[in-house]
C-alpha cells in the first residue's frame, strides 16, 4: 500500500562498481546537450544558484574528451550531482558522478580561482573516466593506477583547452612536486603492484597513482608527440570498449602509433620505486656528462643500481641563440658534445621530465648568469624545486639554496612562489621560539619587495594567476613573515569586505581570513565560527572552518579540536581540521596530545582515508623527541594505515629531525647575518 514501482531502462554494459543508486531531496538544473547526451547538475534544495561554473566545465569537458578519444560518450545522460557529506573527492559512477559540494558548487564572482581550478579539474578528471575507466574498466585493481593517473592527465589537457590562459600545465608541476616528495622515500612504492586483499588497494588512492601517474604519462606523451599518443589513446579504447584491460595493453597501443618500444621506456617508471636524479656535468669546454642514480632523501644503504630509461631535452645557449636536442639517457651516464660556444645548458627543457637535475656549481652559475628571466616558469619552478630537495638530501649545503632564493624577489610565477614559501614553512618548523623573529624577518625581506609592486588592489584586466600570487604573498607575508602592518592592512580590508563584498578581490579573502585567524581573540573566534555555521558557499564554509585551526591561543585551539568529535565538525573535514592543527607550530604538541588522547573515538568516526590523511600531519613535530613519542604511539597501538603510508610519514619525519640537526648551525648563521 503507498508503494511506488520504479523500473530502470536497461544500462549499457558496466563494472559493477560503477552503478549508483542516489536517493534523497535533490533538485536538477535544467539539461544542456552534448550531441544527444541531457548534461545535469543536481543539488540540495538552495543551492541550484551555483551550478552554473560547473555546468559549463561539464559540457566543456565532455565536448572535448569526444573530440580527443574519438567516441561518442558512451551513456545516454549524465548527471554530477553535489552530496552535503561526501568522503571522497567525487566518484565516477557511469552517468550519475557524485562529488563533495565543494568540487562541484561554487560561486564564480566569489570564488578565488584556486577554488574555481579545483572544481573544473575534478568534473574534467570524472567526465574523463567516462570513457577510461567506465566503457574501458582495469582487469584488476593493479591497473587502478591507470585508470586514475589517466584521468589526471586528461582533466590537465581539457582544462587547459578549455581555459588557456590558467596556464593549467604550468600549475601541475606543483602535483609533480607532492608526486616527488613521496617517491623520494625509500618507503615509497612502484606505480604498479600486486594488489591481494581489498586494504592493498586503498592505499592506492594517493599521490603516486594520480600525480606520478599523470607526471610520467605526460613525459611520455611529450617525447613521442601528442598526436600519436591520442591516436594510440584511441586505438587503445577503441579495441577494448565494453570490457577489461590492463597496463600492457595501452602500452601496445601506444608502441604500434609511435613505431618505438614504449614498453622498454615506460616498465622502469611503472614497475620501479623511486626516481632518477640526473647530475649534469662538463668534462672539458665541449662535453656535457649526464649520469643518472636514484634519488632518496636519506642515505640509500643498497647504493641503489636502478637505472631507467630517461627522455631529456636540452636547451643549449651559444652566445645569443639557442638550439634544443632530445637525448635518451639509459646507461649510468652519457656524454653529449656540445657546440662551439656554449655559453649554458638547461636540462629538462620544458620541465615535463619526471627526474630531478643536479647542476654542478660551474654549469648553475651559468644558468643564472644567463638570466632566470630567460627561463619559462616551469623551469624556474625545478631550478628551486631541484635545489631544495637536495638540499633536504644534504648534496647540497642549505646556505646555497638560500643564496638561490634572493634572486626570486620580483618572481611573478605563483608556482615559484609555492616553493619558496612551502620550504621556509618548512624552516619555519625546525627553528625554536627564540629564532622564529630571524626567520620571519628573511621571510619579509623576500615577499616584501612583490608585495609592494602588486599593492592590495588588482589592477583592471589583471591575469587571475596575478591576483592568485598576491593572495598567497599577502598571506605570507602576514603569518610566515608575520608582519604588523599587513596584518593592520588585513583588518581593514576584512571591515571593508564586510560592509561590501564585492570591493575585495575574492583571491585576497582566504589570505585575509588565515590572518586575522593568525592574530585573533576569542571574539574573533567566535564569529569565525559563526561564519562558518552561516556560510553561503561550500568555499566560504571551508574557509573559516580551516581558519579556526591558525588561531594561536592554545585554549583556541583546544576548542577547534574538541569540536572535531563532538559532531559540531562534519566527518569529510574533521581529520583534515586536525591535521591543518598538528601543522601549526603553535598548535602542533597540543594536537598530537589530542590524537593520542582520543585515538579510538577518532578511529571509530573518521572515515579510513580521512584518519590517513589526519595523519599526514605528524610530519610536523619535528624534534628527536617528539619523533621517539610519535614512533613509540604507532608502534604500541599497533596501528596500520594500509600500503606503505604510516611508513612514509614516519621516513617524512625522520628527514625533518635529521635536516633539523644537520643544518640548524647553518641555518642560525644565516638568520644571525
Amino acid at each position: 500500500h503507498g508503494k511506488k514501482v520504479l523500473r530502470f531502462a536497461d544500462s549499457m554494459v558496466m563494472s559493477t562498481y560503477l552503478v549508483a543508486f542516489i536517493v534523497g531531496r535533490l533538485e536538477a538544473t535544467p539539461p544542456v546537450f552534448v550531441g544527444k547526451t541531457p548534461v545535469r547538475l543536481w543539488t540540495v534544495p538552495g543551492k541550484q544558484s551555483l551550478t552554473a561554473f560547473g555546468h559549463e566545465i561539464a559540457v566543456a569537458s565532455l565536448t572535448f574528451f569526444e573530440g580527443y578519444y574519438g567516441i561518442p560518450y558512451p551513456g545516454d545522460k549524465l548527471d554530477l550531482l553535489a552530496i552535503p557529506d561526501f568522503a571522497s573527492g567525487a566518484m565516477e559512477n557511469l552517468g550519475a558522478i557524485t562529488f563533495r559540494e565543494t568540487a562541484l558548487l561554487v560561486d564564480p564572482q566569489r570564488g578565488t580561482h584556486g577554488e574555481l581550478e579545483r572544481v573544473a579539474d575534478v568534473v574534467a578528471h570524472e567526465n574523463a573516466h567516462m570513457w577510461f575507466g567506465d566503457l574501458v574498466t582495469m582487469s584488476w585493481w593493479n591497473g587502478l593506477w591507470l585508470n586514475e593517473a589517466f584521468a589526471t592527465f586528461m582533466e590537465m589537457l581539457a582544462v587547459d583547452a578549455w581555459k588557456p590562459e590558467w596556464k593549467r600545465w604550468d600549475t601541475f608541476s606543483v602535483s609533480r612536486a607532492a608526486a616527488f616528495s613521496v617517491d623520494g622515500l625509500q618507503s615509497t612504492r612502484p606505480i604498479e603492484y600486486p594488489v591481494r586483499a581489498p586494504k592493498d588497494a586503498d592505499a592506492m588512492f594517493d599521490v603516486l597513482t594520480y600525480e606520478k601517474g599523470a607526471s610520467v604519462l605526460r613525459m611520455l606523451e611529450q617525447h613521442i608527440g601528442p598526436n600519436v599518443f591520442r591516436d594510440g589513446v584511441r586505438d587503445y579504447l577503441h579495441r577494448h570498449a565494453y570490457g577489461n584491460a590492463d597496463t600492457t595493453d595501452l602500452w601496445v597501443s601506444l608502441g604500434q602509433a609511435a613505431r618505438q618500444p614504449v614498453p622498454d621506456l615506460m616498465n622502469g617508471w611503472i614497475f620501479q620505486p623511486g626516481f632518477p636524479l640526473v647530475t649534469a656535468d662538463l668534462d672539458g669546454p665541449s662535453t656535457l656528462v649526464l649520469s643518472q642514480q636514484r634519488f632518496t632523501y636519506l642515505p640509500d644503504p643498497s647504493g641503489s643500481a636502478q637505472s631507467w630509461h630517461i627522455p631529456i631535452r636540452l636547451r643549449i645557449g651559444i652566445g645569443d641563440r639557442t638550439e634544443e636536442r632530445q637525448v635518451l639517457l639509459t646507461d649510468r651516464a652519457l656524454r653529449v658534445s656540445l657546440p662551439a660556444g656554449t655559453t649554458h645548458v638547461l636540462v629538462n627543457q620544458g620541465g615535463h621530465g619526471f627526474y630531478r637535475v643536479r647542476y654542478s656549481p660551474t654549469l648553475m652559475k651559468q644558468v643564472i648568469d644567463a638570466g632566470l628571466n630567460t627561463l619559462a616558469p616551469i623551469e624556474r619552478f625545478n631550478l628551486v624545486g631541484d635545489l631544495w630537495a637536495t638540499t633536504l638530501s644534504g648534496l647540497t649545503p642549505l646556505s646555497d639554496y638560500l643564496q638561490l632564493t634572493t634572486h626570486f624577489t620580483h618572481e611573478r610565477d605563483k608556482n615559484v612562489w609555492a616553493v619558496l614559501l612551502d620550504s621556509f614553512g618548512f624552516l619555519n618548523r625546525l627553528v625554536t621560539p627564540h629564532e622564529r623573529p630571524a626567520l620571519e624577518a628573511t621571510v619579509r625581506s623576500l615577499v616584501t619587495p612583490m608585495v609592494q609592486r602588486l599593492g592590495w588592489t588588482p589592477a583592471a584586466g589583471e591575469h587571475d594567476l596575478i591576483r592568485q600570487l598576491r593572495g598567497e604573498l599577502i598571506g605570507a607575508l602576514g603569518k610566515l613573515g608575520n608582519d604588523p602592518a599587513t596584518q593592520h592592512q588585513a583588518v581593514e580590508q576584512y571591515d571593508r569586505y564586510r560592509r561590501d563584498p564585492s570591493s575585495v578581490d575574492p583571491n585576497l579573502l582566504p589570505a585575509i581570513v588565515a590572518i586575522l585567524a593568525h592574530t585573533g581573540d576569542e571574539a574573533r573566534y567566535e564569529t569565525f565560527v559563526e561564519r562558518a555555521r552561516t556560510a553561503t558557499t561550500p568555499q566560504e564554509e571551508r574557509r573559516y572552518l580551516f581558519s579556526l585551526a591558525g588561531f594561536q591561543s592554545p585554549a583556541l585551539l583546544a576548542r577547534t579540536l574538541a569540536r572535531t568529535i563532538t559532531g559540531d565538525t562534519r566527518t569529510q573535514d574533521a581529520p583534515f581540521v586536525v591535521s591543518a592543527v598538528l601543522g601549526n607550530v603553535v598548535g602542533r604538541h597540543q594536537a598530537w596530545d589530542f590524537v593520542k588522547t582520543n585515538w579510538s573515538e577518532m578511529d571509530r568516526l573518521f572515515p579510513k582515508q580521512g584518519l590517513r590523511r589526519m595523519c599526514g600531519g605528524i610530519v610536523c613535530l619535528a624534534t628527536p623527541e617528539w619523533e621517539q613519542d610519535v614512533r613509540g604511539f604507532f608502534s604500541s597501538r599497533n596501528i596500520d594505515l594500509g600500503g606503505k603510508t604510516l611508513e612514509q610519514y614516519l621516513e617524512q619525519l625522520r628527514i625533518a629531525v635529521l635536516v633539523r640537526s644537520r643544518e640548524l648551525p647553518a641555518l642560525r648563521t644565516h638568520l644571525q647575518a
